[in-house]
């Protein structure tokens, strides 16, 4: 059973930066490739960034050159720093394997992008 604690989440004023964690339980992690995905108010569910095992990233074009997606695999966590913010980043963040996993959803983290 593999289970995702994101965290770090938070009120930031635009053009500010947070950094999101995401904890993996379960030690078959690190042969997953990573995913945040992200979903705001009214809105249905995204796609962010993707790390692979390896450790290759690829980001939506909203994102590029302000995100920065990493992985620890010998601490089983996921990252996502996030950089001069705006409003429309404002959603709940949640880590999941890619391809996503169903099952594998965890609470996500609240970013709020106001001034």
């Amino acid at each position: 059973q593999v289970q995702f604690v994101e965290s770090g989440g938070g009120l930031v004023q635009p053009g500010g930066p947070l950094r999101l964690s995401c904890a993996a339980s379960g030690s078959i992690f690190s042969i997953y490739a990573m995913a945040w995905y992200r979903q705001a108010p009214g809105k249905a569910r995204e796609l962010v960034a993707i790390i692979t095992n390896g450790g290759a990233t690829t980001s939506v074009k909203s994102v590029k050159g302000r995100f920065t997606i990493s992985r620890d695999n010998a601490k089983n966590t996921v990252y996502l720093q996030m950089n001069s913010l705006k409003p429309e980043d404002t959603a709940v963040y949640y880590c999941n394997t890619s391809p996503i996993r169903e099952a594998y959803w965890g609470q996500g983290t609240q970013v709020t992008v106001s001034s």
